[in-house]
């Protein structure tokens, strides 16, 4: 996918609370920029050399796209993500934007005439942290609204965001199932000590229309 390399970032891991509104518009506008710019041209593009250098930072983050159906109602059109702060944020964010557009598998790859019809969502990820071994202590580790769930037992493993859980009315058990089958694993897999467990706290910024207004998503 296009020309960027990896590029390991400096400092010390970007957190969801250091980000300012701005700084969430400032993520939005390069997801879509990236996507215009790939489907256009098939370019990848670079941060902007006048970035805030903490978006230089390492950070996770996953970029959600959706189709804008009649009556303002929105179906996914791709989310991926990187789960790991391990490049700078703001190249994460290029880099899983154009992912989110012609590489989830679920989806055809998106197609120019469709920018004008979705709308761009990014999330930045806090960093990992893991739940109990024991598994009786785990549901009640998760605040529905704040934390998102990370499941793995290699070679599986899956993830789903804060705001899943707000939008699909689940408690933490249900969170908890849905995880362990986004990972490919029995609904029941978090009951399990050798299942590692990770919580983690986000930020999460979005377009109100296609190319419209930047608003900060508040799940609680």
């Amino acid at each position: 996918m296009g020309s960027l390399r990896i590029q390991k970032a400096s400092g010390a891991p970007i957190r969801p609370e250091e980000l300012s509104d701005s700084d969430g518009e400032v993520l939005v506008r390069l997801a879509r920029r990236s996507v215009e710019s790939y489907l256009l041209n098939r370019k990848v593009i670079k941060p902007p050399e006048d970035l805030d250098p903490k978006l230089l930072r390492p950070g996770a983050a996953f970029v959600t796209i959706d189709s804008v159906e009649s009556g303002g109602r929105r179906e996914l059109r791709g989310c991926i993500g990187a789960i790991r702060p391990v490049e700078p944020l703001a190249v994460t964010v290029i880099k899983v934007a154009v992912d989110a557009a012609v590489n989830d598998p679920r989806f055809p790859p998106m197609k120019p005439e469709e920018l004008d019809k979705v709308v761009f969502e990014v999330t930045v990820l806090g960093l990992m942290e893991p739940l109990p071994e024991d598994p009786s202590l785990r549901p009640q580790s998760i605040i529905i609204g704040v934390h998102g769930l990370y499941v793995e037992m290699p070679p599986f493993s899956g993830l789903l965001l804060p705001q899943v859980a707000v939008e699909e009315g689940w408690d933490a058990y249900t969170f908890l199932t849905w995880t362990c089958i986004k990972a490919g694993l029995p609904g029941t897999c978090w009951l399990r000590r050798d299942v590692r467990v990770y919580r983690f706290t986000a930020a999460i910024w979005g377009e109100v229309e296609p190319k419209g207004p930047v608003k900060r998503r508040i799940l609680s």
